[in-house]
């Protein structure tokens, strides 16, 4: 019996991967609505808004994606740690963890600092939309730091399969982030009315709520993974940076040229059509929430392969990668079809866009659809497969390649030379999806990826 046609057999590992998946996709749910939020309560103020938001939330975005992929380097570690029952070295990794994202949030936060107005301009020339955007991105920018912090131990909770702790503390700091979304963009409670700017102070409040909340409760609760001053130091030995750097760099380096190119196709719709850069304002946190299982599951999955390929399980890895491959198709369908049964509710969120804006948007949401289908495959099988193993160079030489090479000069081709309709080019963004399709499954398929890292890195 092949590989393929058993993937729904073992429904103990079906379960264990929703157990870890549900909370996981809770948790992205409550990240991707932080600037669906935003754009909600921005989008009653203007068009300029809703943009300007939409600009600086994708560089967000792209910040956002380093740091995960510095966290991802150290779930790699951290999973197969707990798979082998080395709790020294899985709770060292979880403070190496934290180090690093720090560093790679401080990097990004003073970049946005300094360079904040040139950063917006890339996709828009609307002085007004510039302005705006600048000072969301200087102020929300700071809630970065938080992000590393809270995504460190996340990592550790998700290895132990316990990562409904930190989903819960992700739920405190969007309710928090709402509460004061309400009060400075509007000038509630006596605050003053900020507009698009108040937006961005209650992210980074929020962000430092959360952080705080789930410190103290592990720390003060002597949690496993709240590692103490003693073993933080002795994580941060030359040998441990070294062997955690060569799994995070490629990773992050992949993050960051796949969320770049995310960017280029911002930036190219943008000059498109300016109606169609609110569009993909409105469009990116929908099909981020919309995607939000299936990242869950994908992430769940990296957790359960890389603590069977720690235990030295690899067959068993290798029967799991196809099961939550097919699984996530399966699922990514199910939800296309639930979400464009819902497109009206969705678009009604959504009064302040111009009939123009609007009816692109809805064109654009269409293509999301599609779209959510055929990230289905690529994203199971990378994320939560290939980068268990520590295939990150692979990983980021394909991404460079399905999205550099082919996928970004198809879309300005559409653009630029046959200058196709703005919802056309959009829907091209599938490309690279479809050729990351053929190439992660080869990929899988030759289980070169079966690699066990902690005999690596100890």
């Amino acid at each position: 019996m092949s590989a393929l046609s058993r993937p729904f057999f073992d429904a103990v590992f079906l379960k264990r991967l929703l157990l870890i998946a549900i909370p996981i996709a809770l948790q992205t749910m409550m990240f991707s609505s932080r600037s669906l939020v935003d754009i909600l309560m921005v989008g009653q103020l203007s068009e300029a808004d809703v943009a300007a938001i939409g600009i600086a939330g994708k560089a967000m975005f792209v910040s956002t994606l380093l740091i995960f992929g510095a966290m991802t380097g150290g779930s790699m570690l951290v999973a197969q740690y707990w798979g082998a029952g080395n709790m020294q070295g899985f709770r060292e990794k979880i403070a190496l963890t934290v180090t690093l994202t720090n560093v790679t949030a401080a990097l990004s936060a003073l970049i946005f600092w300094l360079y904040a107005d040139s950063i917006i301009s890339v996709a828009s020339d609307n002085p007004t939309v510039i302005a705006l955007g600048k000072d969301y991105l200087q102020i929300a920018g700071l809630s970065l730091f938080c992000l590393a912090s809270v995504s460190g131990l996340a990592a550790g909770l998700r290895a132990m399969h316990k990562p409904g702790i930190s989903t819960f503390f992700s739920g405190v700091g969007i309710s928090v982030n709402i509460l004061l979304n309400w009060v400075f963009i509007f000038g509630h409670w006596g605050a003053p009315q900020m507009g698009s700017k108040g937006a961005a102070v209650a992210t980074a409040l929020s962000g430092i709520v959360e952080m705080l909340a789930l410190y103290l409760y592990l720390y003060q609760r002597q949690h496993l993974v709240a590692f103490s001053r003693a073993e933080w130091v002795s994580s941060l030995t030359l040998k441990a940076v070294k062997r955690f750097l060569a799994l995070s760099l490629p990773t992050a380096f992949n993050f960051l040229m796949w969320s770049s190119g995310l960017f280029v196709y911002h930036a190219i719709i943008g000059h498109v059509n300016e109606a169609g850069l609110a569009a993909i304002a409105v469009i990116t946190p929908v099909e981020s929430l919309s995607l939000s299982f299936l990242i869950g599951t994908a992430n769940a999955a990296a957790v359960l392969v890389g603590n069977n390929l720690g235990a030295k399980q690899t067959e068993t890895a290798y029967q799991q990668a196809w099961q939550v491959g097919v699984f996530n198709f399966i699922a990514g369908v199910f939800i296309a079809l639930v979400m464009l049964a819902i497109q009206p509710w969705v678009l009604g969120f959504f009064p302040a866009l111009t009939g123009e804006t609007a009816q692109i948007t809805a064109y654009f949401y269409w293509a999301m659809c599609a779209l959510i289908v055929v990230k289905t495959i690529p994203m199971a099988m990378i994320v939560g497969v290939l980068r268990a193993g520590g295939d990150v160079r692979y990983c980021l030489g394909q991404d460079f390649v399905a999205q550099w090479l082919i996928g970004i000069p198809v879309v300005l081709a559409a653009a630029v030379v046959f200058e196709w309709p703005v919802y056309w080019v959009y829907a091209l963004l599938a490309t690279e999806e479809l050729v990351k399709w053929v190439g992660s499954l080869i990929r899988v398929k030759s289980g070169v990826w079966l690699n066990n890292l902690v005999s690596d890195s100890n």
